[in-house]
């Protein structure tokens, strides 16, 4: 179970080897043919030809993979899909980062990738949405809107051969991140979906499932969109979240305001979370957790189904990382995809 550290004793044991039996030879699972070690030669047609995709290599006339993970065939095209590995960016992605760096004309951005995003000033929204040219006041008042450390959401812009990639925050549904808990799982776990900012009514709580591996859980803010910050709110054990506490700015002042920032509203939003929203939220944020360490693809219907078992297994949020509740999670995951199976 990757991220959770706990000892299984024998009776524990026996029931997630024979989870994991089940989970094998159940529907939706991978075959076990198509996963491939380094080195393990991949069966390919020579007469009719392939073409070597990513994580292969051909050898004395062998096909070879050079990385672990699992074999994926497009026409020709034979390539191995690694099952640990960095972020690996796409155009139109959403994405949510952390400020590392506040350079001239544009912030640095941790997105779990290989290097930092670059946001450049001319991709982010003026006061009001006024198009003009960016000048030295607004450079000058860049930390105005992000600097270090704060958590954004944004959308992927450009990709470059050299690695590097450019975001963008000019839609509302962008911007900085507050009142909230991150979540880092691995990149391939989050299913790509059309949409990937949640507003769970039943919750109260926005989610936003970045695709480079951050999940964001937060309360509403009061303008409506999912842009809130991060506030101590962790009930459980801290793994893979990151809590901070920020003012929220959505706009860069202009030339003829003075800088000033109004604290006010941003206390009220800290003081309208109540514990029980808090819970709520941690209680989310582990289930994400338990999703990760299980291997399960993360999307909102998981989320909520882990969510909602715990409340009927009258689970409490820091015992949803204990390893009793993972073994029930895998037990019931088997028997579903043997229910399915059969309904099949």
């Amino acid at each position: 179970m990757r991220g959770l550290q706990f000892e299984l004793e024998s009776g524990q044991q026996r029931r997630v080897s024979k989870a994991q039996e089940r989970l094998k030879d159940a529907a939706g699972s991978v075959h076990a043919a198509a996963f491939v070690n380094v080195g393990d030669t991949i069966q390919v047609d020579h007469e009719a030809g392939f073409l070597r995709g990513h994580g292969t290599q051909v050898v004395n006339g062998e096909l070879l993979a050079t990385v672990c993970g699992i074999v994926e065939r497009v026409n020709k095209l034979v390539s191995v899909r690694p099952l640990r590995a960095k972020y690996n960016p796409e155009t139109g992605d959403v994405v949510v980062g952390r400020i590392t760096e506040v350079a001239p004309k544009r912030w640095k951005v941790d997105v779990n990738c290989r290097q930092d995003a670059q946001l450049m000033l001319s991709a982010v929204n003026l006061p009001g949405g006024i198009q003009r040219r960016r000048t030295a006041v607004d450079e000058l008042n860049m930390r105005s809107l992000y600097e270090e450390n704060d958590i954004i959401s944004a959308e992927v812009q450009s990709l470059y051969q050299d690695g590097s990639l450019h975001l963008h925050t000019r839609s509302l549904k962008y911007g900085k991140l507050e009142n909230g808990q991150l979540v880092t799982v691995a990149p391939y776990l989050i299913k790509r979906l059309k949409q990937h900012f949640h507003h769970l009514k039943q919750y109260g709580v926005d989610l936003i499932l970045g695709c480079n591996g951050y999940v964001w859980i937060a309360a509403p803010s009061e303008s409506g969109k999912s842009s809130v910050s991060d506030t101590p709110m962790d009930l459980s054990n801290d793994h893979g979240s990151e809590m901070s506490s920020k003012r929220s700015t959505t706009l860069i002042p202009s030339a003829q305001e003075d800088g000033k920032r109004d604290l006010s509203d941003d206390d009220k939003v800290r003081d309208s979370i109540t514990r029980e929203l808090r819970e709520r939220i941690c209680r989310l944020a582990n289930a994400v957790r338990v999703l990760a360490a299980l291997g399960l693809l993360i999307f909102v219907e998981s989320i909520i189904d882990t969510y909602e078992v715990s409340l009927s297994w009258d689970t409490a949020v820091k015992d949803m990382l204990a390893a009793e509740f993972c073994i029930k999670i895998v037990e019931r995951e088997a028997e579903h995809r043997d229910k399915k199976e059969l309904a099949i």
